[in-house]
């Protein structure tokens, strides 16, 4: 890379040209968070002047030695050429600060220039910006001065990283400290001028001493900051080893600046241009992203792009090697054309295949076994090509859960007939969809048609203008990007609070698996209430997940606007807001309270993570008088029964009233109501079946579960485990059915008689699939490893990825459970009595 430096602005984008400033522009600046392959210091300097631009070989020797020196020397560059930009950037917030002092000075005279508060609004937060900065700088300054191997700054730029919640105060300020210096400047002519030629102290070895610059230009300074922060840490981690004690901290440094970034770009309207409106305004790409879209009865995989007055669906054309790739417009809908059908008007869209789930979880557990075999031929050096062939595979495979998996209806309707829709994977984005073209719809817009010159024009920008590059699916990530977490989250919703009036709330809680966000859990309806307090909690399985939502919902009891079509989600969202899974913060063993705020709402949640290592451990309880934790020969024992209570009750009560709900099983019962439960059953209180009938039928049937993933061996116990997982893939079909009943016939008296108890059960389950959606397969995958999983002496030996013992091992553990959920009934006695020609212990 070229490298010039001692510039204002560090440009990594190899802009040929500078970034104009918001000349009274309503919209907010983009701020590009995109890594780039070649960055650039650029040197323009700062309002005129030259940079200086050093070569990067300067002083390096030949071969090993510069290679070796190389990555240092960059190092150096990057730093310099950024504090360089740091003293520039100081300045200007002092000059920016300079009028603030006097200002303030005069508010409380009987002449004041502006109010308090109007000081207050205009220079919010600058001040601590700028000490952030100077101490920032200061620290740096010295280390980059005496340059050696040695020097370390990371824990500088994880400071500074760290601090950045004020810029987030700052951003959301902007618009209103622009707006307020406005209208000051236009009422009151000594702001006017002291606004319009702030002195900027020069740089230090430069010769101009000062320059002139507008309030407006150096207000937008550190919006532009927070970017050319972020793209420094790119730089500085491509030219760090990974074994310097600095790359960890740059790393942490990054994701934090990443994350911020992408929380505040949801705030603001990018600057990024696509030709001109009818009325002569330039037309600006607001929002895009891939979308899954049902055309002529078959699901297709679009790119939406959503401009200032159009909304435009594309497909990216199949183009040869190393032509430049081009979208193909399917259909536009100007805006001012463009409406939400009701669920009560949509009548006559086509209704939505949706796909069962167990195909669905079939697939994720062919691509998590696919992940497996790729990590196993990397760690064993396998050939690339063999890795390539299972990439290409991978992603065939989450391609296919990418198309099909999406269920959340999305329409579109153009005013002068054609109707959309779109399926939607997450409620959240289908409403930040909704929101982005309902806030551009409040704009005095004008109905058009495009000519297919303008047509050609505005599609061929998209290519340019996108800020999506790659369809979201893991095997479209790079190697060392985080592969996100696997196992448990717990997270407890708490309350909320900020609603203006009274209404029936609950939340649902969304992540992201296999590179898609799915809903996992929801809280009960509180009703009637401002402040609602749910104190709920869930246990969430991740599958590679990197965020958490939370949606907050009015619920809607009004009967006309219920939609025949399950997915339809009509209740309103009051709020939404997502936060990054940081492994490292999430990964104690403490719960961690957090709180989202959303539109003036604010959630209070607690989480803690498990690790699938730590999840997969049985762990025997202390003492021998519950029944969780205990073996489940002593408890039937102590019972002087066949089946040990808890199972009895739970399954009579599933089968009471619970055998109609829908995902009954599946979905997650709320942890406190299961832990009251569990604690009910330890002490064997009189109160249990009061206490059961009044109970949430997904919480009875949550505690039913964590008994048998509790117990201190699988109910299919330990010894036998390797012999069902040698039954299970034999081929032979009378082979198979020899070999698994007499694996049965092996099991102690409790663990059989219990077995069969349950698997009578869960195909009573299963007959009601067309109204609880609860097939055996599905049932299969809920209790195949709760029942076979071994306990931790048995596993063998520690793995390294907790995906691998999870992909290989459960698909076998599920395939068990379903044998013999799909076996004719099978009787103790029958069992007992046939011991056929097979008696040697497998």
């Amino acid at each position: 890379a070229d490298f010039n430096y001692g510039a204002d602005e560090y440009d990594a984008e190899g802009n040929e040209e500078p970034k104009a400033l918001p000349e009274g522009s309503e919209t907010m600046p983009y701020i590009d968070e995109s890594p780039t392959m070649s960055p650039q210091l650029s040197a323009r300097g700062q309002e005129s002047g030259d940079g200086v631009s050093p070569t990067p070989t300067d002083g390096l020797g030949t071969g090993g030695e510069r290679d070796a020196g190389k990555g240092l020397e960059m190092r150096k560059l990057v730093l310099s050429g950024f504090l360089a930009s740091e003293e520039i950037y100081i300045n200007q917030l002092e000059a920016l600060l300079l009028p603030m002092k006097p200002l303030k000075a005069t508010a409380t005279t009987s002449q004041p220039v502006l109010t308090l508060q109007q000081i207050e609004t205009i220079f919010y937060k600058i001040q601590d910006i700028y000490e952030i900065h100077k101490e920032f700088y200061d620290s740096l300054c010295p280390k980059v001065q005496q340059w050696d191997s040695n020097v370390t700054m990371g824990h500088l730029f994880q400071k500074l990283a760290s601090q950045l919640g004020v810029y987030k105060a700052f951003v959301d300020n902007y618009k209103v400290a622009l707006e307020t210096a406005e209208k000051c400047s236009q009422s009151n002519y000594q702001f006017q001028k002291i606004s319009e030629e702030l002195k900027v102290k020069g740089p230090k070895d430069s010769k101009e001493s000062h320059t002139s610059v507008t309030m407006e230009a150096l207000l937008y300074k550190p919006i532009d900051r927070v970017t050319r922060s972020t793209l420094v840490l790119h730089d500085l981690l491509k030219h760090t080893p990974a074994d310097h004690p600095d790359y960890p901290l740059l790393q942490d440094a990054l994701r934090i600046s990443q994350n911020f970034l992408s929380s505040i770009n949801e705030d603001i309207d990018p600057r990024r241009t696509a030709v001109t409106t009818p009325k002569g305004e330039t037309r600006q790409l607001v929002k895009d992203g891939f979308l899954v879209e049902l055309s002529e009865g078959s699901r297709k995989l679009r790119h939406v792009f959503l401009f200032t007055d159009v909304l435009l669906c594309a497909k990216l054309k199949k183009t040869a090697v190393g032509k430049h790739q081009q979208y193909d417009c399917k259909w536009y809908v100007p805006l001012a054309d463009l409406v939400f059908p009701s669920p009560e008007e949509s009548e006559h869209c086509p209704q939505v295949h949706v796909i069962p789930d167990h195909e669905l979880e079939d697939m994720k557990m062919k691509i998590s076994a696919i992940k497996s075999e790729v990590q196993k031929e990397k760690a064993n050096k396998g050939q690339s090509r063999a890795i390539e062939r299972l990439k290409k595979k991978m992603f065939e495979n989450e391609f296919w859960l990418l198309l099909n998996s999406p269920a959340i209806p999305f329409r579109i309707h153009n005013r002068n007939g054609k109707s959309y829709l779109f399926l939607l994977s997450s409620d959240y984005e289908r409403s930040e969809w909704r929101e982005a073209i309902q806030k551009l719809q409040k704009k005095d817009l004008q109905a058009f048609v495009l000519s297919s010159v303008e047509l050609q024009v505005l599609t061929g920008s998209c290519f340019k203008l996108r800020t999506v590059h790659n369809i979201p699916v893991t095997s479209n990530k790079d190697d060392d990007e985080s592969p996100g977490l696997y196992g448990f989250l717990h997270v407890i919703v708490h309350s909320a609070k900020g609603f203006k009036q009274s209404a029936n709330l609950y939340c649902t809680l969304e992540v992201d698996s296999f590179g898609y966000f799915v809903s996992k859990a929801k809280t009960r309806v509180f009703r009637d209430t401002t402040e609602p307090q749910w104190n709920e909690e869930f246990e969430i399985e991740l599958e590679g997940s990197q965020s958490l939502r939370i949606l907050c919902y009015e619920k809607c009891y009004d009967k006309t606007k219920l939609n025949k079509d399950n997915n339809e989600i009509v209740d309103k969202i009051m709020g939404k807001g997502q936060i990054q899974l940081d492994p490292q913060a999430v990964q104690t063993k403490n719960w961690h309270m957090d709180v989202i705020e959303m539109n003036g709402i604010k959630v209070e949640f607690s989480m803690k993570f498990t690790s699938r290592d730590m999840s997969l451990k049985r762990t025997p309880s202390k003492k021998q008088t519950g029944v969780f934790g205990v073996k489940i020969s002593v408890v039937t024992k102590r019972e002087r029964s066949k089946v040990p209570y808890i199972v009895r009750q739970c399954i009579e009560e599933v089968e009471k009233r619970g055998i109609e709900e829908v995902g009954i099983y599946r979905i997650s019962g709320v942890a406190t109501d299961i832990q009251a439960l569990k604690a009910v059953f330890d002490a064997n209180n009189k109160d249990i079946l009061v206490m059961l009938s009044d109970m949430d039928i997904n919480a009875i049937a949550g505690t039913l579960k964590l008994y048998f993933r509790e117990l201190p061996e699988p109910l299919l116990t330990d010894r036998l485990y390797p012999a069902f997982m040698e039954g299970i893939a034999l081929s032979d079909p009378a082979a198979k059915e020899n070999c698994m009943m007499h694996l049965l016939r092996s099991l102690p008296d409790p663990n059989l008689i219990t077995f069969l108890f349950l698997l009578e059960h869960l195909k009573r389950v299963a007959e009601k699939e067309p109204i609880n959606k609860m097939s055996l397969h599905n049932l299969a995958t809920v209790f195949g490893p709760t029942l076979l999983r071994p306990s931790e002496g048995e596993s063998k030996g520690h793995l390294t990825l907790a995906s691998d013992i999870w992909s290989h091992d459960v698909m076998a553990q599920v395939q068990v459970l379903l044998y013999y959920l799909q076996h004719p009934p099978i009787s103790f006695t029958e069992l007992k009595r046939n011991t056929l020609y097979f008696s040697t212990d497998v």
